[in-house]
């Protein structure tokens, strides 16, 4: 505990994935080991994300077999404090059955129906870039 910038605190999810995690001002603005929200946040919208986009594409006969995607979370100030800006989405698929351009067709709808990509929507410039091997 402590007050903003001298403040540290860990946090656990219920799963136990993460356990005990350093999370404090370090580790969000500076160059501390551990986490923080925008990492989490981001962690999450590229996960569902991409079980989004693998039930799109099954849905439409296609093979997921390899699909992987990073998630980039930019923070820009916002007035005396900041705020989540943009979110983007960069997709490597390997996908039997289907080409760059219904690919692309799927990436976009994935990045608008995913549960998270909805929280967002409205508040975060989600962008995305796919790319089929």
């Amino acid at each position: 505990m402590g007050d903003l910038k001298g403040g540290k605190g860990n946090i656990s999810t219920e799963s136990g994935t993460v356990k005990d995690a350093q999370y404090s001002f370090g580790t969000r603005f500076e160059n501390g080991t551990g986490t923080n929200p925008e990492e989490l946040l981001a962690a999450a919208h590229a996960g569902c994300f991409t079980m989004q986009l693998c039930a799109i594409l099954a849905g439409h006969g296609h093979d997921p077999q390899d699909v992987r995607t990073e998630a980039t979370c930019e923070m820009v100030k916002d007035g005396a404090g900041f705020k989540v800006s943009a979110m983007r989405l960069n997709v490597r698929g390997k996908v039997g059955n289907i080409d760059q351009a219904e690919f692309d067709k799927h990436v976009a709808q994935a990045a608008q129906s995913c549960p998270l990509s909805k929280v967002m929507q409205g508040n975060v410039e989600i962008t995305h870039e796919a790319v089929l091997e």
